[in-house]
């Protein structure tokens, strides 16, 4: 595959599976949240291209497995929606709990805090790719310790994590604030993702954190 070609494949939020041949797509699914009429569509389009499986990710996505490239276009006007950023180096996800929306245990309100995250930041060019994880009590059920950026609710509001990852060198993350309420929460979301651009470093957060030491992180971003 030429370079012009996989970077024009790419664009269109394909990603070329095993077989060399076929495509997987993954549509835009915020939280997880789906409705009655996503289901079916999803549904109508997998059987209408003979696709090879329907996948739940572990962004909260469900992935379209076996598309022929000829078909990609046709797929997403059939879909009528935006591509998750399961590629690329960018904010790829942002993985949410239910809350105290859904949840007997819930402490913070995870879904509100995550929708809002994931309409400011998600699939936001970056100099390194960044996940972020929101949970709404101690279990972390969106796994924010090992995220770019994890905030984790209990009574007194959200704590705040930084520089987890769960790749081939697992990092848990380090604690940098606590009591957060929702609007501090995305404050300090805002500096951290405004330093990660600024820094212009290709290495993700916790490898930076690890080079420079956590306090001269914090003292760097301003939390």
């Amino acid at each position: 595959m030429t370079e012009n070609k996989k970077t024009d494949i790419l664009e269109k939020g394909a990603i070329l599976q095993r077989d060399g041949e076929t495509y997987a797509i993954a549509p835009h699914t915020p939280a997880g949240l789906l409705t009655p009429a996503i289901m079916r569509t999803m549904a109508d389009v997998a059987e209408k291209y003979n696709l090879a499986a329907i996948k739940v990710s572990s962004s909260q996505r469900i992935v379209l497995v076996g598309l022929k490239e000829e078909d990609i276009d046709s797929a997403w006007a059939d879909l009528n929606m935006k591509p998750g950023s399961a590629i690329g180096i960018c904010v790829r996800s942002v993985r949410i709990c239910p809350g105290t929306t859904f949840c007997k245990r819930g402490k913070q309100d995870a879904l509100g805090l995550g929708l809002k995250l994931d309409e400011r930041y998600h699939g936001l060019v970056l100099p390194a790719k960044m996940k972020i994880g929101v949970s709404g009590c101690l279990f972390s059920c969106a796994e924010s310790a090992i995220r770019d950026i994890g905030f984790v609710g209990d009574s007194s509001g959200y704590k705040c994590f930084v520089g987890g990852s769960a790749n081939a060198t697992p990092r848990i993350a380090d604690l940098v604030a606590e009591g957060l309420s929702e609007e501090e929460a995305l404050a300090m979301a805002d500096k951290i993702i405004t330093y990660a651009k600024e820094k212009n470093s290709k290495k993700r957060l916790g490898k930076l954190i690890e080079e420079i030491g956590l306090e001269q992180f914090k003292k760097e971003a301003g939390i």
